[in-house]
């Protein structure tokens, strides 16, 4: 049994949260403030629209459901306690985009996927002549600074240059749609890798989320699953390594900046990861925003500007420094899950995000999409005022 204060961040009381739960007449936004849980939709009936209104809200807008201690929460791996709420991704009309290649680890681990071809194989002595060569300069470079250009032109002249250093160092970051609208799963939920993958790995990361306007206004936890066979064949196969059914989960809750949880929150934040297996195979690390090699207000502003605009808001996943090589099967072979996996991601301004590993065919399938949601909140009222 998981407690809904077992989700959330060590200093709940204090916070301002956003989410979405399941109730009996479908998709609903939610408020955590002042140890209560509200249903908002009757103030909004969207996240999107809830978090575009910020502002406009007091202290007595939304229905109390209940003291948010009295709580219990569905998982997909424990039986379900009477009157337990499914916590849904806290996003539903937001693009969901992520930035890659944002830590000068996971830049290493990129060009080991490149060079390895997706063998997992080849990737320990790869790594090795990679570390030697480039991992201190990588981590000490700006992006789109003169030496950061210098060490381009270096890299060039030893044929060790990749298309993953150059959106590491280069000036301009890699921003992609992650997941479409409505397909990310939250917190309890089963999280999915392809059946044909060999090589793949959870990615904990701090997602920003911002309103209509590019504003950042609040942050959540997300796992950017990832094939590691598929992207290191081709980066042209970005889509399918990223993009699959379950492949996105977000949440618990957005919190919302207020003087009690800042921009420099986020800045500071450590995001600990956890994948206990069936097969008794225990995984930790950790992803620390402090080695971050863009500035999260850089990334939003490459990601939501002149050249694009979200009029719903954007999610948008800041990337991560972990990228696991411990041998889980055999040596030499590094990491990747399997079924079953618990997958537990942590931090303590932000909550915890846990799911179940399955593979992408076996999740539940992807059926709730716009159109069914407009269906629904026509149907329950909520467009009328909207």
């Amino acid at each position: 049994m998981t407690r809904l204060i077992d989700c959330l961040p060590a200093d709940w009381r204090f916070a301002t949260l956003v989410g979405r739960i399941a109730l009996h007449d479908g998709p609903t936004p939610v408020m955590i403030r002042d140890g209560h849980l509200y249903d908002m939709s009757g103030v909004a009936p969207t996240s999107a629209d809830l978090l575009a209104r910020l502002g406009g809200l007091d202290a007595t807008s939304g229905r109390d459901i209940g003291a948010v201690d009295t709580f219990t929460v569905k998982t997909v791996w424990a039986r379900e306690k009477p009157g337990a709420i499914e916590i849904l991704a806290p996003v539903d009309l937001q693009a969901v985009k992520a930035a890659g290649v944002t830590f000068a680890t996971s830049t290493i681990e990129r060009v080991i996927e490149e060079r390895a071809g997706g063998d997992i194989g080849r990737a320990t002595d790869i790594r090795e002549t990679l570390q030697e060569r480039i991992g201190g300069d990588l981590a000490s470079v700006k992006p789109g600074s003169e030496s950061a250009a210098r060490l381009k032109a270096a890299l060039i002249k030893d044929g060790l240059w990749s298309q993953y250093l150059e959106v590491a160092i280069g000036p301009d970051a890699e921003v992609f749609t992650k997941c479409p609208v409505l397909a990310a799963v939250g917190y309890g939920a089963h999280v999915g890798v392809r059946s044909d993958s060999r090589w793949n790995n959870p990615e904990p990361e701090v997602v920003m989320v911002c309103d209509p306007a590019g504003k950042a206004i609040g942050a959540t936890l997300g796992n950017d699953v990832n094939l590691r066979d598929f992207e290191g064949r081709s980066a042209l196969l970005l889509g399918k390594a990223k993009d699959n059914n379950a492949s996105c989960a977000l949440g618990p809750f957005i919190r919302i900046f207020d003087k009690e949880f800042t921009l420099d929150d986020v800045r500071a934040a450590t995001v600990s990861l956890r994948v206990e297996g069936e097969d008794g195979f225990v995984l930790t690390g950790e992803s620390s925003m402090s080695l971050i090699s863009r500035d999260p207000l850089d990334l939003i502003r490459q990601a939501f500007g002149r050249h694009h605009q979200y009029p719903d808001g954007m999610a948008l996943m800041l990337g991560t420094m972990f990228a696991p090589i411990e041998d889980r099967d055999a040596p030499g072979r590094g990491f990747t899950h399997k079924v079953g996996d618990i997958v537990r991601l942590a931090s303590e301004r932000l909550g915890v995000l846990e799911n179940k590993v399955t593979s992408c065919d076996k999740a539940p399938p992807w059926t709730f999409g716009v159109s069914a949601l407009m269906r629904n909140l026509a149907a329950r009222g909520l467009l009328e005022e909207a």
